[in-house]
């Protein structure tokens, strides 16, 4: 039987062992992330931006929480393209995905790489619980084909996402491209290809409930992609209650820019389908609103980075242009806010940023690797910040690779015929620099054709309306030699045409 004296003696030495044992340090609390990203949703349709007189108070609020980029760019203003590039950070070239996913009878389209790393992939590796709730566009269809209508036409569109290809997301409630806002479409994460099933209630609103779901129940740390499809076309298929809030008031009012008279197609275009498209932004901002909202009711908001962001705006008329695809301000520019409370400070920011940045600032912030096929800058350190960074002047690359659905039209400068013929014809098409004040563009469709530029002083001429590529031949020379640097760089094929 042990003695009281015995007892203690051993109990103090017990106590000494233990207090000389090197003390290990919590481990910090890794945040989460919840990324919403509509389609289609131009920066002048912003409220806080003042260039359309859009109506998005919970946005406004969210822009003065945030660190927001005013100048954002999406380098290559396309759906597929831009999904690829925030993804996987990667050039089209690498990804896999140069033009939009789609396919012919005769030939597949595009998709994403099923082996390259995304930022999510690394995320799932990490441990993360991933959920994707929306919008995919990235794979590409083929035989049978869905039997849906988007499917029907030339070009087949809509596709199943198989688990294999869903890089790291474990939870998935998605479709690949569906523009019937109204009854939607979706594959639950079990679902076999034949699988899918519509949904009677306005997309955004249905993919906020789901995302509200999933903030009550996912485990800690978690990221969360919400891909709405509105505003993209289906302008009109948006619920009354926000289109009432633009019945009767005349479109010139509603957008700033050059659009053209109301008795050309692309003048009735823009009368007929901007209200519309500012009815479902209003839609938007409304359901994003209610996710910030789960997301506080969770006691969440500390520890989450929020990022809101689109892929690419449209032109809605303007340049005689109804979309996007093309290095037009209302196409390229973007929404792009990140809010992480205590980490980020808010300030509004006119650094040229753009989609290649997303995927290495976005593993920069988790404290996870980036790989060297991420081509973007890590801005973590220009977000954390305590005083207001300078802003970022690099110029920003815009590209477009000629595909089947072929190119929009622009004002263009014949400046020679390039030596080189390209071993893929997908390299082809456009590539360009967007700074603080010019948008340079430099185009060749093919080979044996001329090599054109576009030049625009967006300072003078904000509506990008007068080609300058004749009148400033030094400019043009200047810009084509920086691109070329930086393509080659990049291993662009298309440096050999400029």
């Amino acid at each position: 039987m042990t003695s009281r004296r015995t007892f203690l003696r051993l109990f103090g030495l017990s106590l000494a062992c233990y207090c000389a044992r090197p003390v290990r340090a919590a481990e910090p609390k890794r945040p989460n992330l919840l990324i919403v990203f509509p389609d289609q949703m131009r920066a002048h349709a912003l409220g806080f931006m003042g260039l359309d007189l859009a109506q998005t108070p919970r946005l406004d609020a969210f822009a003065r929480q945030a660190h927001t980029f005013t100048q954002a760019i999406s380098n290559y203003p396309v759906c597929s393209p831009f999904r690829a590039i925030f993804l996987s950070g990667a050039m089209p070239e690498v990804s896999g995905v140069w033009a939009n996913c789609a396919s012919t009878d005769k030939r597949r389209g595009p998709e994403l790489r099923a082996d390259i790393t995304c930022w999510s992939d690394l995320l799932a590796r990490a441990g993360y619980d991933l959920a994707y709730i929306g919008k995919w566009h990235l794979d590409a269809p083929h035989p049978p084909w869905i039997p849906t209508y988007n499917n029907n036409g030339k070009l087949k569109w809509n596709e199943w996402c198989p688990p294999a290809r869903r890089h790291g997301f474990n939870h998935w409630y998605a479709y690949g491209t569906y523009d019937w806002h109204l009854r939607p479409m979706y594959w639950d994460g079990n679902a076999p290809r034949e699988g899918f099933h519509f949904v009677d209630q306005w997309g955004p609103e249905h993919e906020a409930d789901r995302a509200i779901d999933f903030l009550k129940t996912a485990q800690r740390p978690f990221a969360l992609v919400v891909s709405m499809n509105p505003p993209h076309t289906g302008y009109e298929l948006v619920p009354e209650k926000y289109r009432a809030r633009f019945r009767g008031k005349p479109a010139e009012t509603l957008a700033k820019g050059d659009y053209p008279p109301a008795d050309t197609p692309m003048g009735r275009h823009f009368r007929t389908s901007m209200p519309d498209y500012l009815a479902a932004v209003a839609g938007v901002d409304e359901q994003f609103g209610r996710i910030l909202d789960a997301l506080a009711a969770e006691h969440l908001e500390e520890e989450t980075i929020v990022l809101f962001c689109s892929d690419h705006g449209c032109c809605l008329g303007a340049h005689g242009l109804q979309a996007k695809n093309n290095p037009y301000e209302e196409s390229m520019r973007i929404p792009l806010m990140i809010r992480w409370p205590g980490h980020i400070p808010h300030t509004f920011d006119s650094s040229l940023v753009d989609a290649f940045d997303l995927a290495p600032t976005l593993l920069g912030l988790l404290g996870q690797p980036i790989p060297p096929h991420m081509i973007g800058r890590n801005l973590a350190d220009h977000l954390r910040a305590a005083e207001p960074p300078a802003p970022l002047q690099r110029p920003c690359l815009y590209l477009h690779y000629a595909s089947p659905e072929g190119s929009n039209a622009l004002p263009a400068t014949p400046i020679g015929t390039p030596e080189h013929t390209l071993p893929n014809p997908h390299a082809y098409g456009r590539r360009g620099l967007r700074d603080t004040r010019y948008t340079a563009v430099f185009s060749c469709p093919g080979p044996q054709k001329p090599l054109c530029a576009t030049l625009w002083d967006r300072e003078s001429d904000p509506d990008q309306r007068h080609n300058l590529a004749d009148s400033r031949p030094d400019l043009v020379a200047a810009y084509r030699a920086q691109l070329r640097e930086r393509l080659q760089a990049l291993d662009d094929p298309f440096a050999q045409l400029l």
